[in-house]
């Protein structure tokens, strides 16, 4: 599949993280024909504007529901607030970019984009961590009208399009951080 524009991009990569999330949940060593099934959906879908691409609500949702821990190593020490995408690249200071971290982490991460910082530390995103990410993204573009301009002539974005992980494989995946079975 050649894409072409952003919101192309962005929502390709959407679709394929849903895939994948579906394969992880069904414990899926590879890719089956309702996975397929599934990317195509929800790639076609918003694209056509015949459904949308889930709120980030649902995902305020699960803030509640998930462990407190870093978001980014797990780690239910000395939390505080992170903004995903950092506001020094102009991502907002709302509560639907806000997410758990250790001081380390979010030390470390800093400015950094996140996906950027968690790629260079040779590390793949939780999923649900992924999925808020683009859903933030998608929002964000789609505010400024973004989504039909060419990948050649995309603006600097407050995210990194680059860090954002071209193939999902279906084994060795994490919804979140730690184990979901876990409480508190």
């Amino acid at each position: 599949m050649e894409v072409t524009t952003v919101g192309e991009l962005l929502h390709w990569r959407y679709a394929s993280l849903a895939m994948a999330h579906a394969a992880v949940t069904a414990n899926a060593q590879e890719y089956g024909r309702v996975h397929y099934m599934i990317r195509s959906r929800l790639y076609t879908g918003p694209r056509k504007q015949t459904m949308h691409v889930g709120a980030l609500a649902d995902d305020e949702r699960l803030k509640m529901v998930l462990p407190q821990a870093c978001c980014y190593c797990g780690s239910r020490e000395r939390l505080a607030a992170d903004h995903l995408i950092s506001r020094k690249r102009g991502g907002k200071n709302a509560g639907d970019n806000l997410v758990w971290a250790c001081r380390a982490c979010n030390s470390s991460k800093g400015a950094y984009d996140a996906l950027e910082w968690l790629k260079g530390r040779d590390q793949f995103p939780p999923l649900l961590l992924l999925r808020r990410y683009l859903k933030f993204a998608i929002e964000m573009c789609e505010e400024r009208l973004l989504t039909d301009t060419p990948l050649a002539e995309a603006p600097e974005l407050p995210f990194v399009l680059s860090a954002i992980p071209r193939a999902i494989p279906p084994c060795d995946l994490q919804l979140w951080v730690m184990d979901l079975s876990y409480s508190p």
